[in-house]
């Protein structure tokens, strides 16, 4: 009898286990990169972008309308800007193709603070995504930035 109930109990230990593994898992390896900063994680992104590349913004630009996320002026051709307060970087490869992603690292949950030589970029251990899909470019992140609806109405550049 004991050596079932020892058997039973090395079996429960190692399913708690697997599933506090897993769980550490889905919330830091996801791509929709809502699950926020780790704790003790720092939040960068609240400062400019680097020289040329766009700026962090406030996510209201013009007409005040809520869904407003930036004018299109503000997104540099070959760069992008970041809306720290909505999380979402919005790049414009080529002119006149805008496209967002959330501006929150797929590795450790860092706000991502600049856009420049194509890439959009993580400050906390160097992991760079493709403006042109938010696709890994260099890691350590494991999933790619994931994609954020919008559309260009006028010169505003809006949640879709």
């Amino acid at each position: 009898m004991t050596r079932t109930s020892s058997r039973r109990a090395l079996l429960a230990g190692a399913c708690a286990a697997c599933a506090a593994t897993l769980a550490g898992c889905a919330r830091y390896g996801t791509s929709a990169g809502l699950a926020g900063a780790p704790p003790g994680a720092p939040a960068y992104g609240g400062g400019p972008t680097a020289a040329g590349t766009g700026s962090a913004g406030t996510g209201a630009a013009g007409g005040g309308a809520a869904n407003v996320l930036a004018s299109t002026a503000d997104v540099p051709v070959g760069g992008g800007t970041i809306i720290t307060a909505q999380r979402i970087v919005i790049t414009q490869p080529q002119a006149g193709s805008y496209h967002a992603f959330t501006a929150i690292c797929t590795h450790l949950g860092c706000l991502v603070n600049t856009v420049s030589g194509g890439t959009i970029n993580c400050p906390c251990h160097g992991s760079k995504y493709s403006i042109v899909n938010g696709s890994v470019v260099n890691g350590p992140a494991p999933l790619p930035l994931a994609a954020v609806s919008i559309k260009v109405e006028g010169t505003s550049i809006v949640k879709a």
